[in-house]
């Protein structure tokens, strides 16, 4: 079990996932994001490579069109 917080919320998950993992299963696939990962922006060409682990903070931005 991996305890992360994200966007200020404790999450946790049964085992460590990828970045991209994460975001499918938060329903974010798809979606215009920025993330940042411990204080460091998250390229979106490493979602898929970076496993996340326990104590991971993650903010989590989506863009909103409009205007």
């Amino acid at each position: 079990m991996i305890t992360l917080i994200v966007n200020g919320a404790t999450r946790q998950l049964p085992k460590s996932v990828s970045v991209s993992t994460l975001i499918d299963e938060m329903g974010l696939s798809g979606k215009r994001i920025a993330l940042e990962r411990n204080g460091d922006i998250v390229p979106h060409s490493t979602f898929a490579s970076q496993q996340l682990e326990d104590g991971d903070k993650l903010e989590i931005v989506v863009a909103v069109g409009g205007g």
